[in-house]
């Protein structure tokens, strides 16, 4: 038998999940092997998708007398991918806890991770930047809301976390993963995590006074061994409506062979980043998916889109650095950048995706 697929666009996920080409498969054999030509409608494959994970994530401190973290407990817990492979191993693999949690290279003297059993009720798949989502969501805003009650500057306050420019080889937090990059050349470099931190807060005029109703909000991560920091702008009207005027994006992903797909790497991962923030959301009833299509799932409208996405680029004169990813770490520091944008906006603290009606009317 021979199978021809055309995976258009978003056919990253799917692309190691072959149950149209059994399907294909099946209808041929029962059509005497004559070729056969299967089109899914979008509502097929909305409602039999390999879905993105759901995750709870529960972070404590302790902060000393000068306001500095000297504890953290961090208890994440969401299905692996690996159950939709193999006897659902209740746990999270080595590789999806290092993306964000193990591999957490913050400056603080205990440090306690902990991972409780989680079964998965659906199929699991591959979804952008992955387990990347929900661990930056929940670290960055967490490191907002500590800032916010040691009364000291969101940005400054995450450089003291990161501490002093440094390399830390991943297999020393903890990380045997490091994305399946070796980590002699891809360790953890806190000199380029606190670069675009800087950059995109000085380009973004962070600290700047703004108009009433409007905040800045700040989340930066490495993933797939690039770095990236994300300050969004929104204001936050009296009825509780929400605007994103601008956001700005650093990135660090080492060498740049082609820097124009490195950009709109970065705008599609806001844009996307967004989207999920505002509206991404798939719910189940009797275990089936209950949205079936756009108007039930709905992505980022034009009228939603920030007025100005800036895309900071960082890049070494030369290629004696490794190449990092860009297709997916722009996607995690967007989600608590805007969370974060929101309580600087209104005093609303928003700790569940998605976003869309928990904002209140002011008074």
């Amino acid at each position: 038998m021979t199978g021809n697929v055309t995976l258009l666009g978003g056919g990253f996920g799917r692309k190691s999940k072959p149950d149209y080409i059994v399907e294909a498969a099946l209808l041929s054999r029962i059509m005497g092997g004559k070729p056969v030509k299967l089109t899914w409608t979008r509502e097929d494959d909305i409602v039999n998708d390999y879905f993105h994970t759901v995750s709870a994530e529960h972070l404590e401190a302790g902060l000393d007398a000068d306001g500095k973290v000297s504890a953290w407990l961090h208890r994440t817990t969401a299905p692996s991918i690996g159950s939709t492979f193999g006897p659902d191993p209740l746990h999270l693999r080595a590789g999806e806890l290092a993306q964000g949690i193990t591999d957490l290279p913050f400056a603080i003297p205990n440090i306690r991770i902990e991972n409780p059993e989680a079964r998965a009720h659906t199929r699991i798949g591959w979804f952008r930047s992955v387990y990347n989502i929900p661990h930056a969501f929940a670290i960055q805003s967490f490191v907002a809301e500590l800032a916010h009650a040691a009364g000291r500057d969101h940005r400054d306050y995450l450089l003291e976390l990161l501490g002093p420019p440094r390399r830390i080889e991943s297999t020393a937090l903890g990380d045997t993963a490091n994305y399946g990059e070796d980590p002699g050349q891809h360790p953890v470099d806190i000199g380029r995590w606190r670069h675009v931190v800087e950059t995109v807060t000085r380009e973004a005029g962070w600290g700047r006074k703004l108009p009433p109703g409007r905040g800045h909000g700040l989340a930066a991560h490495r993933s797939f061994v690039s770095y990236t920091a994300v300050v969004c702008e929104v204001e936050v009207d009296a009825n509780g409506a929400l605007s994103i005027p601008r956001v700005d994006i650093a990135v660090d992903c080492g060498p740049q062979v082609n820097p124009e797909r490195v950009r709109s790497q970065m705008e599609g991962a806001v844009i996307m980043g967004l989207g999920l923030t505002l509206h991404g959301e798939i719910h189940f009833e009797d275990g089936r998916a209950q949205q079936t299509n756009f108007h039930q799932f709905q992505v980022l409208r034009i009228n939603e889109t920030p007025r100005e996405i800036r895309v900071h680029m960082i890049a070494p004169d030369d290629f004696a650095q490794p190449l990092g990813g860009v297709g997916e770490p722009g996607l995690p520091p967007v989600a608590p950048a805007l969370v974060n944008a929101v309580f600087a906006a209104s005093g609303q603290r928003i700790r569940a995706l998605p976003l869309r009606g928990q904002i209140k009317a002011a008074g």
